[in-house]
């Protein structure tokens, strides 16, 4: 199985009294997720599920995909690691799957898959993590396949 993880790119701060799951991606931010939208689009596979979080700044990263995508509340802001996990359907999926999310999360699911320990891994806003799953001799093994920031494209 393939998960995608893509972190939400860049948004303006929340202001005094406004809600976190508002903020709005910033203008470098919408250019940052329209690059990776046109590499993503390149590389992913067809029969490809992709969920998003809820969040303003989440949803018009997936966008500048030009995909179908599904919200789920299960990769709101705070989210666990089991929460991604099971919205992916990890590790038995029968289908590739992108998750659009928010740190610490995604980074935790990355350690956890990568046996890193329990600090999530930094994951810059924009970028995506590609892991695939794969059974080694017996044994469950999850492989870096890419990793990608929306800068370096």
């Amino acid at each position: 199985m393939d998960l995608i993880l893509w972190r939400h790119a860049e948004a303006h701060d929340a202001e005094a009294g406004q809600d976190d799951m508002q903020r709005a991606l910033t203008t470098r931010g919408e250019k940052h997720a329209a690059r990776m939208a046109v590499w993503l689009d390149r590389q992913l596979p067809d029969g490809v599920r992709i969920f998003s979080s809820p969040a303003v700044r989440a949803e018009q990263t997936v966008r500048a995909l030009g995909r179908r995508y599904k919200v789920r509340d299960a990769l709101s802001p705070g989210a666990s690691v089991d929460d991604l996990l099971e919205t992916a359907g990890w590790p038995h999926a029968k289908y590739p799957v992108v998750l659009v999310g928010h740190q610490p999360a995604l980074g935790a699911v990355a350690s956890r898959l990568l046996q890193m320990g329990e600090s999530p891994c930094p994951v810059r806003k924009g970028a995506v993590w590609w892991l695939r799953s794969r059974l080694r001799d017996g044994v469950d093994q999850t492989v870096i396949m890419s990793v990608t920031v929306p800068d370096r494209l």
